[in-house]
């Protein structure tokens, strides 16, 4: 079985893939932790062995290891955790046998980031023709993919959350309140919160719209739109911008590339 590691900004997410070798996967078991560099891979096997057993396997079910990550400082201490624990040695996405294998069509192919270029294998893999890939993270990322599988550019947005916290830190009387859906379409607010949500949520719909309607004007064919990341569900009921929403779509992405090294 094949464990992959999507280290975010704000959270690890670790998935237990079953692969039979012929490109079928599917997810047994998924845990999530805080991002913490510091965390060692000590400290990463306490939790992650109990889970394991927890969920009726054994660590010698493990035969393969794959980490995608965002926050580099993390890649030593997760690397820890597979030689020390699992006597494995992990695959780095991006590197060695887990190159990406896709053209980076940018000014700057090095900085783009794992979870994206991540995105952009597994969209290409799952769904056809030209994508816009929207990863609802810590920030918010717009990816264009083509229809040959290459990135070809996007944007980089505050997370909701993010801009959330610039407005309650920096004035003096409005307070904290949780993202969620709206009660009603109305956007005149009846008091503060009310107020503050519609802002925030409606606000965040139009700019993600507006982005989306701007990129498919340039891309100049069609492009099916791909929303990942643990707000998606959240902003899907509210607009008709989304072709599909897919909560695996990086995970997915480090399993296909892992699937690439095996063969």
């Amino acid at each position: 079985m094949l464990l992959a590691a999507d280290v975010g900004n704000t959270n690890v997410v670790f998935a237990l893939y079953a692969m039979d070798g012929k490109g079928g996967r599917e997810i047994k078991a998924r845990w999530r932790i805080a991002t913490d560099p510091r965390r060692t891979g000590d400290e990463y096997a306490v939790w992650l062995l109990q889970l394991l057993q927890i969920e009726g396997f054994a660590r010698t079910d493990v035969t393969q290891i794959i980490i995608g990550s965002v926050v580099p400082r993390a890649i030593h201490n997760l690397t820890v955790l597979a030689e020390k624990y699992f006597s494995i040695t992990p695959l780095i996405a991006g590197e060695g046998a887990a190159e990406w294998g896709f053209l980076i069509d940018v000014d700057e192919p090095r900085s783009l980031g794992a979870d994206r270029a991540l995105n952009t294998i597994a969209a290409h893999e799952k769904y056809p023709g030209d994508k816009i890939v929207v990863d609802f993270g810590t920030a918010t990322t717009f990816d264009a993919v083509d229809f040959n599988g290459a990135y070809k550019g996007g944007i980089i947005a505050p997370g909701i959350n993010l801009s959330l916290d610039a407005l309650v830190g920096n004035t003096a009387k409005l307070p904290r309140i949780a993202i969620r859906s709206p009660e009603s379409d109305s956007v005149m607010g009846r008091n503060t919160e009310d107020q503050m949500l519609i802002g925030v949520f409606w606000g965040y719909i139009a700019m993600m719209e507006g982005l989306i309607e701007r990129m498919r004007q340039q891309i100049g064919r069609p492009a099916m739109v791909i929303a990942t990341g643990g707000l998606a569900i959240l902003f899907d009921k509210h607009t008709r911008m989304f072709g599909a929403v897919d909560a695996d779509l990086t995970l997915d992405g480090l399993a296909i590339l892992a699937e690439r090294a095996a063969r």
